[in-house]
């Protein structure tokens, strides 16, 4: 159990990937407040756990409720050892469709004005509590490459990427690691627009193996990164992709 003992706080905790991450790091032997924008579906997913989850209700846009979020993590369980900024939005939409206040701003806000609070509140509370902690980070592949109908969304994880190595930076003084984990295309409730589009069949087939990633599978590396095993790991955005940013779609393919 690599994460005996200690307290996470989990949010976009009812996303696909979310929820996965929640249940890896309880298995692992954490607690964990698992925090949504929807309180009620949040708090409904923590009572499938035997006390070891709290869910907790946050709009992660809005610094002083995550500030909240993390002082009730405290009161909960007395001490705090890994946020994981997980919350994220995209809706894919061509770049000429925009509407600025739907399609820009609102992502940045959660996608990176979210993790933005998450580090900055989890670093405060962690030199509060006098400890060495994880902050980890959920960016994405699309941080790394250009792709259509989805400008915004990559703009925002790429800022999650050089957010992740500033602060690893800044708090390396204080015995806090910071790093990112890069999704590629997960089988989830956001790639599933894709569906809606015609897309889906391609995209898969775009894949090395021609499948998606699970979410569990992410999950995995998540708990990996907040355990000591990765102690060395500091200011890097790993990415869990199936190697699709190692290789161009193959011109033979059938």
């Amino acid at each position: 159990m690599r994460l005996k003992g200690k307290v996470a706080i989990v949010t976009g905790a009812c996303g696909g990937i979310g929820q996965e991450i929640v249940r890896k790091f309880v298995s692992e032997g954490a607690r964990v407040v698992a925090a949504d924008l929807d309180r009620r579906q949040v708090e409904d997913f923590a009572s499938q756990f035997s006390g070891e989850v709290k869910g907790c209700g946050v709009d992660v846009a809005d610094y002083a409720q995550v500030e909240a979020m993390v002082a009730a993590a405290v009161e909960s369980f007395h001490t705090l050892d890994v946020v994981v900024n997980n919350a994220g939005i995209g809706v894919p939409k061509a770049l000429l469709d925009h509407d600025p206040a739907a399609d820009f701003d609102l992502v940045t806000r959660v996608n990176q004005k979210g993790v933005y609070h998450g580090i900055l509140a989890g670093a405060k509370k962690l030199r509060e509590l006098g400890k060495p902690g994880v902050i980890l980070n959920t960016s994405s592949i699309y941080g790394q490459m250009a792709a259509e109908l989805s400008f915004t969304y990559n703009v925002s994880k790429a800022a999650v990427d050089m957010m992740t190595k500033c602060a690893a930076l800044e708090l390396a003084p204080l015995g806090i690691r910071v790093a990112a984990v890069a999704p590629g295309r997960v089988d989830t409730p956001m790639l599933r627009q894709y569906q809606a589009l015609g897309l889906w069949e391609h995209i898969r087939r775009e894949q090395m193996r021609n499948e998606f990633t699970r979410p569990e599978e992410i999950a995995d590396v998540f708990a990996f990164l907040a355990s000591d095993e990765a102690n060395c790991i500091n200011g890097s955005t790993v990415c869990a992709e199936d190697g699709f940013l190692n290789f161009k779609y193959p011109l033979m393919a059938t």
